[in-house]
């Protein structure tokens, strides 16, 4: 054997054996001792090492090798599946940042379909998001890059950039004939976890962007704050808007389900190894006490959002409306090594609290409905004067308060065809809670 392939040789057995060291101890400890590992592929690491060296003679420019190195990683984690990949520093850096709720791009969580990159969910007030990309979009160019053919990481370096800086993405989309062009700006991205705001007197509405550090904290806050201003009217109803959340962190989504849950499982984690198995209980306390919650998910709520929707559909404490969620059911752990570069690697699988498995499924909403836009027409009788539209005209003398009470009708019917037009799915969402509520009045 020449002396380069030899050497050769024992880099790669060396790359070989030191990913196993740094990934084997927790695998290796949990095997029974039946169990044996079937030990190196001495056959296989070398043809890596002849594919290196080949590579290293004859490939047109000359290549470095850590370059060549970190390729071959990268090619062995992401034949795995769509959400296991190599993090090199700066990539390991932006997750670690992406997850305290700030880091640079267009705001959008992407995957790979057929070659191209497609978008998972556009993340709300973001640059993505107000140039109009949807969940489902599939992204054909970048700039005037072809798409086909380039790995995931590469397309998402692509769109990186400084704020301020455009990107032109050639999109196809559902239902439209041909693909378009859509220009986005970078910015740097702040995503705020929680919002909430009082629907009507004795609604809240709660909309999770993504699950981050802080959002099982911030959930309970905007929680306590719905109850002080729904006080006088009494809170009778809440709104968990899940609609184009990607997901995000595991013990945030187990948080958000507690909120509402006071026993049982919230979901079950299933890999190969016992250190892999975990089940994750609800505490005897629900925030809301046990009001009716309707829950708004479609096809870009993902991962943790799914888990959420399960545990709470499973326990039937909310009713989950909505579109048929992403599927995304399986966990992927970021396993940290030596020289400050990571790997993120699915290890285990999502379960709901009844067994059902999330992965390439999704969640079945209790109630089917798509965002459409309703044309809502206006009252016929506005077309007509009337006795209580005349200047000086008598009050019913059985209501003082009659006019009062008619304006204020009038306002809230004008703000209920507001939200139809504007957001359908919620405004039936607001609908069925008071019929909830009024159902619970009546038993």
């Amino acid at each position: 054997m020449p002396v380069n392939t030899r050497n050769v040789l024992i880099l790669m057995f060396g790359l070989f054996l030191g990913v196993v060291l740094a990934l084997g101890q927790s695998v290796f400890a949990d095997k029974n001792a039946n169990q044996t590992y079937d030990g190196i592929p001495l056959d296989d690491i070398r043809t890596l090492s002849e594919v290196f060296g080949k590579i290293k003679e004859n490939y047109v420019e000359k290549i470095d090798d850590k370059t060549l190195l970190t390729n071959a990683i990268r090619g062995m984690l992401s034949g795995l599946d769509p959400h296991s990949s190599f993090l090199d520093l700066e990539e390991f850096k932006e997750l670690t940042v992406g997850t305290r709720g700030e880091f640079g791009g267009l705001g959008i969580v992407v995957g790979m379909e057929n070659g191209f990159v497609k978008v998972i969910s556009p993340i709300d007030d973001t640059p993505a998001q107000r140039a109009g990309i949807q969940a489902g979009d599939l992204i054909i160019r970048l700039d005037k890059k072809p798409v086909k053919g380039m790995e995931l990481d590469e397309a998402v370096k692509l769109m990186r950039g400084k704020p301020g800086e455009p990107i032109d993405l050639l999109v196809s989309r559902d239902g439209v004939d041909k693909p378009f062009k859509v220009t986005v700006v970078r910015d740097k991205i702040r995503v705020k976890s929680i919002k909430h705001r009082v629907l009507e007197p004795g609604y809240g509405y709660v909309r999770i962007t993504q699950f981050q550090e802080r959002t099982g904290e911030d959930l309970l806050k905007a929680l306590d704050e719905l109850k002080k201003k729904n006080k006088k009217a009494g809170f009778n109803g809440l709104v968990l808007d899940l609609r184009n959340n990607p997901g995000g962190l595991l013990d945030a989504a187990v948080a958000v389900s507690d909120a509402f849950l006071t026993e049982g499982i919230i979901v079950s984690v299933r890999g190969r190894h016992r250190d892999s198995q975990h089940s994750f209980q609800a505490t005897p306390i629900d925030r809301v006490n046990g009001i009716p919650v309707v829950v708004l998910v479609n096809g870009g709520s993902a991962s943790a959002s799914e888990i959420v929707a399960g545990a709470l559909q499973d326990h039937k404490r909310a009713i989950i409306m909505g579109t048929q969620t992403f599927g995304k059911g399986s966990v992927q752990s970021i396993v940290k090594l030596g020289n400050n570069t990571a790997l993120k690697m699915t290890t285990a699988r999502y379960y709901t609290p009844k067994d059902r498995e999330i992965q390439a499924k999704g969640i079945t909403p209790d109630i089917k409905i798509s965002h459409v836009q309703v044309a809502v027409k206006e009252d016929n009788d506005d077309l007509y004067v009337k006795e209580a539209d005349l200047k000086g005209h008598l009050v019913n003398d059985k209501s003082p308060d009659a006019e009062k009470k008619q304006n204020k009708k009038k306002k809230t019917a004008n703000k209920e065809k507001q939200l139809a037009s504007k957001d359908y799915p919620l405004y039936e969402a607001l609908n069925l809670l008071k019929g909830l509520h009024l159902l619970s009045g009546m038993k």
